[in-house]
Order: structure tokens, then C-alpha cells, then sequence
């Protein structure tokens, strides 16, 4: 791996990490693309760039997390489910990682995408949440559950949580910001739990601490502008258009990674 490769992978993690299109199947498709294996090398450094992403999230929103505790709260209690299941099931979820289920999960989730949205949209408009300290315990916990889909690659943490914020009754603006909120403890803990798991092979590839981090940092900026598109996007137009993206991407996934 090279310095042009861990920015293009950089960018395409930051682009792909918060929205609800699954960061894990752009990164494969990315891969094998660009020729790279799944190498050792390459899983680390995409511990890396997560990272980044995840730094992107809480430069966005530090002012808010500096104050206000019983959001933090929340996302405790939404962040326990994921925990529990993630450690009980670590083994068992790593083995699901093949292009076949990435594939499957794309499409599948696009359609949830859509059908989700059209619901909305054939039910009578209700009241919908639209500020953080509206959001109760039990929707934090209910949405924080939602992200164990997540395990399963191609599903994107953010596109299932995002989805159970939208049948709690959050709207699209605030589903969105919560979910990008609730990845703060849920990814710094799966990226501190897989650098320590591969302690060995971090070490082994010491050499390439600089091209890790100038990943990381292109990551760090391409999610925080992707973050505020996205949340202006959401504002005027509904999630449609990333159920059709899915659906189109997990064809593609067909045809180039089989």
C-alpha cells in the first residue's frame, strides 16, 4: 500500500463511514478495485481511518458533549446492547465478513430504505421529534439495539440506527445527528477492541505509521464535510435516494467482487 492509495481509501471512509450506504462494502469494492488484498496490512490500516472518521464526529459536535450530560447518558444506554452482543458474539461476527453477505445485506437494506420511507409517507403526519433532549431512554436504548444488525457487513450501523430513530418517531434531521452521536462510543470501542486484538500485527507494520496516518487525517476531513452535507440533506429530502443507491451498489458488488 502506498501514500495514493491510503488517500483514496481515506476519502472513501470518510464519505462512506456516516452514511447509511455501509462504509465495509464501499471499502471492499474500493479494494478491489485499486487491485489491493485483504491483507493483515491493510485491515490495520483500516482500523486507522476508522478513527479518523470517528474524530470527525466529535469535532462536529465536542461543544455539545462538553455540556450535556444526560445525552451522554443516552448514549450509554443505547451503546449497551451493541456492546454486549458485539464482545459475547466477536468471533462469530468476524466470520460473516464475505463479499456474498456484503452483497446481500446492500440490497436488503436498500429496500428496507425505501419501503421505510414510503410508510412514512402513506401514514397520517404526526408530532416528530426534532431536538435531542426529546429523545427518552427507551428510544436511545431501541435505537442502540438496532446497530447489533450492524455486525452483519453491508448493513451500515448508521443506516440501521438511522432507520430505528425514523419508526421511533425522530425525524430525518435528528435520527441522523443521533446516529452520528451514538457511533462516538460504539466505534472508539470497536477500534480500540480490534487494535488490541492485533497489537502483533500493528507492530509488524510499523513502517507504515505515516501512510496509516495520513489516511486517518484525510478521513477526519472528508467525514466532517460528508457529515454536514448529509445533515443538510436531510433536512429538505428523505432517504429514497440511498435506498436506490444500495440497491445499485450491491449490483455492482455482484459483478466485481464475485
Amino acid at each position: 500500500m502506498n501514500i495514493f492509495d491510503a488517500v483514496i481509501l481515506g476519502i472513501v471512509e470518510g464519505l462512506t463511514e456516516f452514511l447509511p450506504v455501509s462504509s465495509t462494502g464501499h471499502m471492499i469494492l474500493a479494494a478491489k478495485l485499486m487491485g489491493l488484498q485483504q491483507t493483515d496490512t491493510l485491515k490495520c490500516f483500516e482500523v486507522v481511518i476508522q478513527l479518523g472518521s470517528i474524530l470527525a464526529v466529535v469535532a462536529m459536535f465536542y461543544k455539545r458533549l462538553l455540556v450535556d450530560f444526560k445525552l451522554w447518558c443516552k448514549l450509554v444506554v443505547g451503546f449497551i446492547p451493541t456492546a454486549a452482543i458485539g464482545f459475547l458474539l466477536y468471533k462469530s461476527i468476524k466470520s460473516l465478513f464475505a463479499p456474498q453477505t456484503v452483497a446481500y445485506a446492500l440490497i436488503g437494506w436498500g429496500v428496507i430504505f425505501i419501503a421505510v420511507e414510503l410508510f412514512r409517507k402513506a401514514r397520517p403526519r404526526e408530532s416528530e421529534l426534532e431536538h435531542l433532549d426529546q429523545i427518552s431512554y427507551v428510544q436511545a436504548f431501541i435505537i442502540g439495539l438496532s446497530q447489533c444488525f450492524a455486525m452483519v457487513p453491508g448493513t451500515s450501523r448508521s443506516g440501521a440506527t438511522i432507520i430505528a430513530g425514523l419508526l421511533c418517531g425522530l425525524s430525518r434531521n435528528l435520527a441522523a445527528r443521533f446516529s452520528f452521536l451514538l457511533a462516538i462510543p460504539t466505534m472508539f470501542a470497536a477500534t480500540f477492541y480490534d487494535t488490541y486484538k492485533n497489537l502483533d500485527t500493528f507492530a509488524q507494520n510499523s513502517d507504515n505509521i505515516t501512510t496509516f496516518l495520513i489516511g486517518g487525517a484525510v478521513a477526519f476531513v472528508v467525514a466532517l464535510a460528508a457529515i454536514k452535507l448529509f445533515l443538510s440533506f436531510v433536512s429538505k429530502f428523505d432517504f429514497i435516494p440511498f435506498g436506490i443507491y444500495r440497491i445499485l451498489i450491491g449490483v455492482v458488488f455482484f459483478i466485481f467482487v464475485f
